[in-house]
């Protein structure tokens, strides 16, 4: 294409987008709004007096980011989370940002007993000692917790199955439910549905499967492909039939089966084959997807940040996860839009993308 066709298919692409009205909320939507909505960050500090939250903040008011994940750093005392969270959401305005964390239960939770939260077990012996019912009021009461401290989004549950018992990142952390699909699929829908009474949104992962993992993908580049089986599919499949996927965040798992045509080894999270071909078309899935943290090794080690957060667009994840805890920097999230939009402005198909996902997350927002 040339250069004046392809300024002009921008120009009808951009016209299209600042016009585009909002389902949430009939406003018109800015290209930098657009891309901020698929941003979620982490911060530093633990007061909303923290320089760091005060910059996630500003980020959330002027639309740089649309939502924030906490870790344990953050977290010095449940009233100083509430205040913070409550700060949020009114930055938010109109469009709430998603307000996020880790809180499986188990070894994985950002809220502890150490400030007062009341901690539950892990996902296997949740299974192994309670009846999907009753673990569904246990979830019930959490996400009430939760709820009451302003979080709308609890990053699980996990669906990896237990096929490798020895997996660094799951198996040993007892963070599947078992080996069985029919298994997880049943406490994770008591997850949901628990979390879902309390008005908080989950997110399905790690897509396609990390149980069966050898590696860890926070260090470095993990191969599944002589081991990954179909059956981890399987959650996937019985969830979003059900009409359980508010989420499903992809993983940075490589499949040479499912790698780009030319030869690069891309991980699920940068596959087009991955999100677009199974999870999209083969699944039916049609809701948002997010990406695992994109500062794992399994990323950084291979592709610069430009690189990765327009692979990751390309490839169809419309939310963008990123700790900031590799380099921290409060101009993270202005640093990540800025490579969306310049991409957006010369490549009419990426802006299309964009738009997409816009059109999908604000659909999941009305339901905060």
């Amino acid at each position: 294409m040339n250069d004046f066709l392809t300024r002009r298919v921008f120009i009808c692409a951009l016209a299209g987008l600042l016009s585009f009205q909002g389902p949430a909320l009939g406003a018109v939507a800015s290209l930098q709004q657009m891309v901020g909505q698929m941003i979620v960050v982490g911060f530093s500090g633990n007061n909303v007096n923290s320089a760091g939250f005060r910059a996630v903040l500003d980020d959330v008011v002027a639309g740089r980011a649309g939502g924030v994940m906490y870790l344990g750093n953050n977290v010095a005392s449940l009233g100083d989370v509430e205040k913070m969270n409550r700060a949020l959401l009114q930055a938010g305005g109109e469009l709430p940002p998603f307000i996020s964390l880790d809180q499986e239960g188990g070894k994985v939770e950002r809220l502890t007993s150490r400030v007062g939260f009341p901690e539950i077990e892990s996902a296997l012996r949740m299974a192994a000692t309670r009846t999907p019912d009753q673990a569904r009021e246990i979830y019930s009461a959490m996400a009430r917790n939760l709820a009451g401290l302003g979080f709308n989004l609890n990053l699980g549950p996990v669906v990896d199955l237990n096929i490798n018992p020895d997996n660094p990142i799951i198996g040993r952390f007892q963070r599947s439910y078992g080996r069985s699909s029919e298994v997880v699929s049943a406490y994770a829908a008591s997850f949901i549905d628990g979390h879902r009474q309390a008005g908080i949104l989950t997110v399905l992962k790690h897509f396609p499967g990390h149980g069966s993992a050898r590696e860890d993908t926070h260090e470095g580049f993990v191969d599944i492909s002589s081991y990954w089986r179909e059956e981890e599919l399987g959650p996937y499949e019985n969830l979003i039939g059900d009409g359980r996927a508010d989420m499903v965040m992809i993983a940075h798992l490589f499949h040479e089966r499912f790698s780009r045509a030319d030869g690069a080894q891309l991980p699920a999270s940068l596959s087009r084959s991955w999100v677009e071909g199974v999870l999209r078309t083969e699944l039916g899935y049609d809701g948002v997807v997010i990406s695992d943290d994109m500062e794992m090794g399994a990323i950084t080690d291979r592709f610069s940040m430009a690189e990765a957060v327009v692979l990751a667009v390309e490839a169809g994840v419309d939310i963008l996860l990123f700790s900031n805890t590799a380099n921290y920097r409060p101009s993270l999230a202005k640093e990540i839009g800025e490579i969306l939009m310049a991409r957006a402005r010369t490549d009419p198909a990426f802006m299309d993308r964009i738009i997409q996902s816009y059109r999908r997350i604000t659909v999941l927002k009305q339901g905060i």
